[in-house]
């Protein structure tokens, strides 16, 4: 499953055309789920339905017919100019017997649902005029929202702020994106018989979702002892930060490793999980941490001044590694981009920003990009950019593999998120994970776990404790995406 930009669903319905289905086909498709969906979450409401004059507008037209069919009470309002495939919905709903008022007429009537189908992907600056006051209009009016495959206006301001999103054939950037993502409501995807060749495009970011994450879960043997389920150790801590190690062993503990090795300068009070084992350290050697026999390295989580010191003594262990907060310095990660290890570094936006030279907002306001960008500048190497959603990347030759994440929420917006999430990672990699399904394993159980025990307040060690249940809920094939009808 592909994440879509507009102008890749455009090309995706070209080649569906190219390929002998026809595009009316998928018009009526496209209408005819999103009726139902509307009768599905607002049945027995009047409906009215706002149409634009391309091929949005003319999914609602063929959405009005269908809901005419099925013994919905509609009203009809539309832009003028139609042509081609909207043009042939618009007659094929007159011969219905329907009235079409102009869009300008319509006024908001309390208990009606609106079927929002002014403007879709294709739309390429910001609403103007009478447009965006009909959309401001209908944000004011307070009445429920349905929006065909994108509420109208985005990704610009003003747009529609939907109720419900009939996400056609695929999820658009919008639809996962923030501050995007929040004016779609609820979203539901639909297939609309697009052949599946036609969706297929392996340059678009993957989109991780549960069937395909329930694959990557280690298999632990019935002779399965501490020793073969992998050991991890972390390595970080500085007087100020004695909780980030103490969260990264909890997250690696969690998420099925079997013995957790934190080391530590000898100075800091860290207090590691009751079951971890405690290697405080005087100064950070490759030598020393060799005591730990590990199998893969959390390093850098609360590791203040001497995060580039500790990672580079890590990497001696010539073990796969996760380069979290302090270890994410510019010596650091080439020497391990040179050594050619397993590696996920796992930035926030600040983070990223620093090691761009950008400012953290326009990390966070670009994330695919500044993911893409980091993944070229440390090949091999993947890159968690944590964020809502966390995005992963990984340069391969002259390609950049990209995939996106569907868990997680806004109440994990607290410390120490990240400490746990470079445990889980670690703990797959120790597993026998490759770096790529280690990572894109870890940021969707991590997200996963955090959306089990979402609520305000929420505390990185909550989630840390979740862990299990979301290992066990995926496996047992009882996930479900947030855009499944049976999602929450």
């Amino acid at each position: 499953m592909r994440l879509y930009t507009a102008q890749a669903m455009r090309e995706a319905d070209q080649k569906a055309t190219l390929l002998g289905y026809p595009s009316l086909v998928l018009m009526d498709a496209a209408g005819r789920r999103s009726a139902k969906r509307l009768l599905q979450y607002f049945e027995g409401r009047k409906v009215a339905v706002l149409c634009g004059k391309g091929n949005n507008g003319g999914d609602g037209l063929v959405a009005a017919r269908w809901l005419l069919v099925w013994g919905a009470e509609v009203e009809v309002f539309s832009a003028e100019g139609q042509a081609g495939d909207a043009a042939l919905a618009k007659q094929a709903l007159l011969a219905h017997g329907a009235v079409i008022r102009p869009l300008g007429e319509w006024q908001p009537e309390r208990g009606t649902v609106l079927l929002d189908a002014l403007f879709g992907t294709g739309l390429r600056g910001p609403l103007e005029g009478p447009y965006a006051e009909l959309v401001e209009q209908i944000n004011a009016s307070g009445l429920p929202v349905v929006a065909i495959d994108l509420p109208s206006g985005l990704p610009f301001s003003p747009h529609v702020r939907a109720d419900l999103t009939v996400a056609l054939a695929g999820l658009k950037h919008e639809h996962l994106f923030y501050p995007h993502r929040a004016a779609c409501g609820r979203i539901l995807i639909d297939s609309i018989g697009m052949p599946p060749a036609a969706l297929e495009n392996e340059a678009l970011p993957e989109l991780l979702y549960a069937k395909r994450m329930q694959k990557l879960l280690p298999r632990r043997p019935g002779n399965a002892h501490k020793g073969s389920v992998g050991r991890v150790l972390v390595v970080g801590g500085f007087r100020s930060y004695t909780g980030a190690p103490s969260l990264a062993a909890l997250g690696a503990y969690r998420s099925g490793a079997g013995l957790v090795t934190v080391a530590y300068p000898a100075d800091c009070d860290v207090q590691p999980p009751l079951e971890a084992v405690r290697l405080p350290l005087s100064e950070w050697t490759t030598a020393h941490l060799q005591m730990a026999r590990a199998e893969a390295v959390a390093a850098g989580m609360g590791s203040g001044d001497g995060g580039e010191q500790a990672a580079l003594a890590a990497l001696g262990l010539g073990r796969p590694t996760v380069l979290d907060a302090d270890a994410l310095h510019e010596r650091v990660l080439q020497a391990y981009t040179r050594a050619a290890l397993p590696t996920v570094l796992t930035p926030h936006p600040g983070e990223a920003g620093r090691l761009l030279g950008l400012a953290s907002e326009q990390v966070a306001r670009f994330p695919l990009e500044a993911a893409a960008t980091l993944a070229q500048r440390y090949p091999g190497l993947v890159v968690v950019l944590k964020g809502g959603p966390s995005v992963l990347a990984l340069a391969e030759g002259e390609t950049v593999r990209l995939a996106v994440n569907a868990t997680g929420n806004p109440h994990m917006a607290t410390g120490g998120m990240g400490d746990v999430l470079s445990g889980v990672i670690a703990a797959l990699l120790a597993a026998g994970l490759p770096a790529w399904d280690a990572a894109r394993l870890g940021v969707y159980l991590h997200g996963l776990a955090g959306d089990l025990a979402g609520k305000p307040g929420l505390l990185a060690h909550e989630v840390a404790e979740a862990l299990p249940s979301a290992v066990e809920q995926l496996g047992s094939g009882l996930v479900r995406d947030f855009w499944e009808p049976g999602f929450g």
